[in-house]
Formats: C-alpha cells, structure tokens, sequence
C-alpha cells in the first residue's frame, strides 16, 4: 500500500473497541508544582518566592492544593469527579536526562518495546486493525513499540490510499478472495480508509458547546474525540505537548503550554460528554523541576511531578499520592521533590479498566502497587 511519508501504519485484523486510552505526554519536563500548587506547604512559597502561584490566583481545590489558574476550564471535570490528580509522582530514574527519562517511562522500565504496545499486544480478547492505535505525529512514540497495529499520522488527511477507485476496487476484490489473516486485515483496512473518507468528507461539529483552540495539541485531540466518536475501533491515542524546559523564565517558556493543555483537555472532556466514561486520558511527563527557582526565574530539572487522569471512570475530585513535605530534610540530590508514586502504579489500574491481561507482562520486573484511582 502506497502511504504519504508521515504515515507508519502496521496491520493486523480489527473489532470494534469500547473503550479508549488517550495518553497526552508532556515533553520536556513540566513542572507539577506550577500545574498543581501544594498551596498550603509554606516550604512551597520559601522556595519560589518570584514564580510561586498566589493562594488567590489559584483554583481552589481540596483545601491544601490548588490548580494553576490557567488550568481554570479543568475545576468542572474536577467538580464533576471525573479529574483524579497524582502528585508527587516519577519514575526510578535519577539522570534527570530528558532522552533516559523519557525513554525508560515510554518504555516501561528496561524491557524492549513500550508499555502502551505491550499492553495492547497482551490484552483480553486482543484484536487489532489499523485505527486500534495511533500517534498524532510523524513517528511513532517508544510507548506505542511492539504493538500489533499502530499508525502514525499528522491528521486524519495523512490516511488515505492516494489511489484509483479502480485500483481500490480491485484491490478489494483480491483480499476477499483470501481467507487468511492477510485478506482479513487487508479488508479491515480497506474499511478504516472508506471510514476515514467519509468522516474526511463531514464538517466535524463538536458536541455539547465544546470548542477546541487552533493550536496542534487542541486540533489533535478534536481528530481523536472523531475517532472515538465514529467508533472505528480506536484502542489508544498518543498526542505529544512539547515545550516543558523551563529552566530561563518560567512563566513565558511554561504559561502558553499550560493554556495549549488547558483548552485541548477541556474541550475534548465537553465534546466527549457522557462518552469520557468509557475514555481515559492519562498526562504524565518523564520528570518535574527543582523545587527552588533558580536566579533566571526559571526551574532546573528535578524528580517527581504530578499526573493527571481525566474520565474513565476514575474517583475524580481527589489529589492521590503520598505528600512528602517540602523541608529541606525530605528533598532529594540537589533540592528535588522525592517520588513516591511511581508512575506505574498510576497506569496499571488504568489499564486493568481497559482490559489488560497480565500487568507483569505489561510492566515486567517491577512490584506494582496499583493506586486506588477508582474508589
């Protein structure tokens, strides 16, 4: 098959799935302690005593945190239960390297492939076709390697077979005449292009009031609330917000990425409406920032940050995680908030909703301890 160069597509056969994980991964090092403030840790206002957010500027959350308040259209899915956040939470990683962190998070932990591929090879009931996973980008993320079937594209116009309708039809006619597993996925993804055709060919109209922003991060999760929408059999998504590395600063480099986060997550929660039950939307990032700013205004890269986990039937309205404190007792190496989630245990109950097989299998060679997301 004849694919445009920002195109990777991998086959096999297809089913309808129910339920979808989007994993929006944060790259560069985003500092939790901006999105998600400990308001109440006085250590917190010590050590940023230029760039800390304001108790009053904040969104108030559970008393002791609060959300940065350009993360303001998140207080509804917050109020509603349907926003769970981590804090405190990281991988085992101390380089503090942008490459060796992400890497070892996208992979799991030392194991070849990614955790989102090998959970999607390993799952119940597993079948694959090409629309059962895909990255909003030009190559596919180290998390998505070794699954069964994942597609690369910049937007949906990147899925097309560039060729004849004759060529198409009698393409057609040879993988119906194949009973095997080829003519099998040949036929499903015949179906996924005439699909995406037709979905190409309707002007997409957000529901429930939502309107998505211009920018890439917002336009990719509007393409993937389509997807899930048309039910083409969409099992993962992986969208990519670059920018995080606030080291000069901090509120110009970090303050437009958290509005891009801000707008995409709010409007893809609206347009999904009572469809988020069913749709899990994990942001995570490979570290956070120091805890002391430093003299440029900025942040230097640390340890631990906070995830996010928005819909599926998460016990929202919660921030999960042990806090560790902000004395200079408890920090780690050069003045770092120590971890103490490790970011495994937040995806692994997420991934049990979503079906999983063997979670060892998902994330060999480490002792989970899942965190009670869902209550």
């Amino acid at each position: 098959m004849a694919q445009p160069k920002t195109t990777q597509t991998f086959l096999t056969g297809n089913g309808d799935a129910q339920r979808a994980l989007i994993v929006v991964f944060l790259r560069g090092g985003a500092d939790g302690l901006s999105l998600v403030p400990p308001l109440a840790d006085d250590g917190y206002h010590r050590a940023r005593p230029r760039i800390a957010i304001k108790p009053a500027d904040a969104v108030k959350l559970d008393g002791f945190y609060g959300l940065n308040p350009l993360l303001r259209d998140l207080e509804p899915a917050w109020k509603d239960g349907a926003l769970a956040v981590i804090h405190a939470v990281g991988s085992e990683d101390t380089t503090r390297s942008h490459f060796e962190a992400q890497d070892l998070m996208e992979h799991g932990g030392l194991a070849a492939g990614g955790w989102l591929g090998r959970f999607l090879r390993h799952r119940k009931g597993a079948a694959a076709g090409p629309l059962s996973a895909i990255a909003l980008g030009r190559s596919l993320p180290e998390c998505l390697r070794g699954a069964p079937a994942a597609t690369a594209m910049t937007s949906l116009k990147d899925f097309s077979l560039d060729a004849p309708a004759k060529f198409i039809e009698q393409l057609g006619d040879l993988y119906t005449a194949n009973p095997g597993a080829l003519g099998i996925a040949g036929r499903d993804t015949l179906a996924a292009l005439r699909r995406i055709d037709e979905l190409r060919a309707t002007d997409y109209k957000p529901a429930h009031g939502a309107e998505y922003a211009g920018d890439y991060f917002s336009q990719g999760l509007r393409q993937v609330a389509q997807l899930v929408k048309a039910r083409v059999g969409l099992e993962a998504a992986s969208v990519d917000l670059n920018g995080w590395d606030s080291h000069l600063s901090q509120g110009t480099v970090m303050d437009p990425e958290i509005v891009k986060l801000n707008k995409g997550l709010s409007a893809f929660y609206r347009d999904l409406g009572p469809l988020m039950a069913t749709t899990t939307v994990v942001v995570m990032t490979e570290f956070g920032r120091r805890v002391e700013e430093n003299s440029a205004f900025g942040t230097d890269h640390g340890r631990a940050s906070a995830m996010l986990v928005l819909g599926g039937g998460a016990k929202g309205g919660r921030v999960l995680g042990r806090w560790p404190g902000l004395t200079r007792d408890v920090l780690e190496g050069p003045g770092d908030l120590p971890v103490t989630t490790n970011y495994r245990d937040v995806l692994a109950p997420v991934l049990r909703r979503h079906k999983a097989g063997d979670l060892a299998t998902v994330f060999p060679d480490f002792k989970l301890a899942p965190l009670d997301l869902y209550g």
